[in-house]
């Protein structure tokens, strides 16, 4: 024991230096500047659109539901549904539980209503990022359909913006890694630890189901994607909406209270209005990735030769993810009663279930393995196609083995929390040059759009 006093004395040292470092940069990255910028952009895309993205939602879910046009399979990988998703797979996991809990337990219920704001704006943000990413897509020299923010940066701004598209491909990597990869990998360990399963088991276990997809490409990530996500996301669902019944006298109440205190800063930890809208608009960020630029890598993707046909189905996402999901999740917790237990996190959403329906908090840990898996596939796929873009074709099968590697690794050492706090750092910092991308091509998605017969 008093051997390993030196190392866990170095590690902490190792985590203060990296905190000290963090912390500044994290207060712009992931703070207000980026926040407002997020929002600013959404709201310019909706207004130069008209609100087109909320009108077209219908035509969008008819579209998503429409079996793929065969005429076109030779133009993209795989098919539009399957790119949502694919995209889905990486959003829809421990911001949907976990955060709305945590922006609940930290800003009080008038947090839910600012993650509706920022959700609706950012409809017209994910809509517009998926129609950059189809109209600037480039095919690798391995015959693959690849784009994203990096390639309508460099394709669409010019040859003098290139290297903030290697700014971003930078990021994007280094993130994938952190919040896409190790923290989820560790989620899912202390999950199943608390049944009795080792880390060690779990390592190798997810290790090896991970390997087995993602060797596959986009193509077999994108079939376990839409088997596995419609299945859970449909689940979790159904099962909130059951306690919903369960706990109905309560939800009258629980909807009052989302607008109410939306504008008088009683967050549920102390606070003032500013803690309320910034837990809100975070953790809709954080939940629906509008705007982070890591969605439209996989719309690039899909089979199709109309961009704005993709961008009506890719918008879908933030509506399924934050409008639905996080709504659902936020009701159950607030109408339980459960958040004057304590709790945060999703231990506060366990508590819920829990409090409404005896023994039905397993349906929260059954989601989040399942959720933080997908997740960890999806954001294979993102890391995969920055990495290429910052190294090349070659560079794509070390990067497999290493993320499975870090795999294993996360699920064996755990998360020390200074890991999320520079994850959201980089996703922060990931997000900027995409942001700045969507404001000077926001006339080419206009005209994009514009020149779009919609059928009905």
């Amino acid at each position: 024991m008093i051997a390993s006093l030196p190392l866990v004395t170095a590690v902490t040292g190792i985590e203060g230096v990296i905190k000290s470092i963090n912390d500044p940069i994290n207060s712009f990255a992931w703070g207000w500047p980026t926040v407002i910028l997020i929002a600013a952009t959404g709201i310019l895309l909706m207004l130069r659109l008209g609100f087109m993205p909320i009108r077209r939602l219908g035509y969008g879910f008819r579209l998503m539901l429409k079996p793929a046009d065969s005429s076109e399979d030779k133009d993209g990988d795989i098919t539009p549904f399957q790119a949502l998703m694919t995209s889905l797979s990486a959003t829809v996991g421990t911001g949907n539980i976990a955060g709305v809990a945590a922006a609940i337990f930290v800003g009080g219920p008038g947090a839910v209503f600012w993650m509706w704001v920022v959700a609706f704006f950012g409809i017209a943000t994910k809509y517009a990022e998926a129609v950059l990413a189809v109209h600037y897509r480039e095919v690798d020299p391995l015959g693959n359909h690849v784009g994203g923010p990096m390639y309508y940066i460099k394709n669409g701004l010019g040859a003098s913006w290139s290297w903030l598209g290697w700014v971003f491909a930078l990021f994007g990597m280094l993130a994938a890694f952190g919040i896409g990869n190790g923290v989820q990998s560790f989620e899912v360990a202390r999950a199943l630890g608390t049944v009795g399963i080792p880390n060690w088991l779990t390592a190798v276990v997810m290790g090896a189901l991970v390997c087995m997809v993602i060797i596959g490409g986009v193509k077999r990530i994108a079939q376990v994607a839409s088997a596995v996500v419609p299945f859970m996301a449909i689940v979790y669902v159904v099962a909130c909406l059951l306690l919903l019944v369960i706990n109905a006298g309560a939800v009258p109440g629980a909807v009052g209270s989302i607008f109410s205190n939306a504008f008088t800063g009683q967050a549920a930890a102390g606070g003032v209005i500013g803690t309320v809208i910034l837990q809100g608009f975070k953790r809709g960020i954080f939940s629906n990735e509008a705007g982070l630029g890591s969605a439209p890598i996989a719309h690039a993707a899909a089979k199709t030769s109309q961009p704005v046909r993709q961008g009506t189905i890719a918008m879908l996402g933030t509506f399924i993810d934050t409008i639905v999901i996080c709504t659902l999740t936020a009701l159950v917790i607030i109408s339980s009663g459960a958040i004057s237990g304590g709790e945060s996190g999703s231990n506060l959403s366990i508590a819920a279930f829990n409090e409404s329906l005896s023994g039905s908090g397993w349906i929260v840990t059954l989601s989040l393995l399942f959720f933080a898996f997908t997740t960890v596939l999806g954001w294979s796929f993102y890391g995969e196609k920055c990495t290429e873009f910052l190294f090349g074709v070659k560079a794509i099968k070390p990067f497999r083995w290493i993320w499975v590697a870090v795999v294993v690794i996360g699920s064996i050492a755990g998360d020390r929390g200074i890991v999320w706090g520079v994850a959201d750092t980089l996703n922060g910092l990931m997000a900027i040059p995409n942001l700045i991308a969507l404001v000077f091509l926001s006339g080419t998605v206009y005209k994009l759009t514009r020149d779009y017969a919609f059928s009905e």
